[in-house]
């Protein structure tokens, strides 16, 4: 049974079981439950002593009782990746019990042709899928035998490419079963992510990172591909996830043309840090929920 490390435990987040039980609890009960039930949720994937808290607030609207299936859209940080790719292990450990894959999805959607499959290696030095493992685990905990994931890493997709697997995941949305979970930081801005824009007007660095960020997630709710596409051509914000988001965007659209009604939204807002001179950095992070009925 080829079973994927939680590789990023001890380091990213805590691999004590006891401990991470008791921050998640914490987080989950500090988000209130407004925009559910989530049938698919924008969440980030950085250490938990920096978006732990608000991740909280997408995890908050899933309704567990419902969910069978868990896709995981996480943006590729290692390897170059034209497509999307699927995992070869069997199960996913985490500190508080493994996560078992589903293995009947990952047939059907080999037998596309639009899937490759990623190595042991690569699953495991990539953290934007891990990150979300603990958090799954602890809200799906008392239905933990009644589902199973389906992990996707996302590459570097065009346009054409995201509206390809948009379609392709449009009749897993259908099944109300199903949720989506896309895995994504906001802003990253520095010197060390080659990324330093800057509007003075908005006042401070960070004012002008969170109004830049907020442009962008503005955007994301008007469930508008095109228009999401036009932004970060305009921008080119780090959004790291912006392919995964590409791709919920163009199943939105595809869903819209069935007669669904579908309503995004934002709940949360978090900055690592708030940069005030040029050599400062940070990350943002942003947390949302997709409802919708068909």
């Amino acid at each position: 049974m080829s079973s994927r490390k939680a590789s990023h435990a001890g380091s990213w987040y805590t691999s004590s079981a006891n401990e991470l039980r008791r921050q998640l609890d914490n987080w989950l009960a500090s988000a209130c439950l407004s925009h559910g039930p989530a049938r698919a949720i924008i969440a980030p994937h950085a250490g938990y002593t920096y978006c732990g808290a608000c991740g909280a607030f997408a995890y908050r609207q899933v309704s567990p009782a419902v969910v069978k299936r868990i896709f995981i859209l996480g943006p590729s940080h290692h390897v170059r990746l034209r497509g999307c790719a699927l995992s070869v292990a069997k199960k996913y450990e985490t500190p508080l019990y493994d996560l078992k894959i589903d293995i009947e999805v990952n047939a059907e959607l080999e037998k596309t042709g639009h899937f490759s499959w990623m190595d042991m290696k690569t699953d495991e030095d990539e953290h934007s899928i891990e990150m979300h493992l603990p958090y799954i685990a602890k809200v799906m905990e008392e239905f933990k035998n009644q589902f199973s994931i389906v992990p996707v890493l996302v590459g570097s997709l065009n346009p054409d490419q995201e509206a390809l697997y948009g379609r392709l995941f449009t009749k897993y949305f259908l099944e109300p079963e199903n949720l989506f979970v896309i895995s994504s930081d906001f802003c990253h801005w520095g010197q060390r992510f080659n990324y330093t824009y800057y509007d003075k007007s908005s006042g401070p660095i960070y004012k002008s990172i969170e109004s830049l960020d907020k442009r962008g997630m503005e955007i994301i709710e008007t469930l508008d591909p095109a228009s999401f596409t036009s932004y970060l051509r305009e921008y080119n914000n780090t959004i790291c996830g912006r392919h995964p988001i590409g791709v919920l965007l163009n199943a939105v659209k595809c869903l819209q043309e069935k007669g669904c009604n579908i309503n995004f939204k934002f709940l949360k807002y978090a900055q690592s840090s708030q940069c005030k001179h040029m050599d400062d950095s940070s990350v943002s992070y942003a947390a949302g929920s997709l409802v919708f009925e068909c």
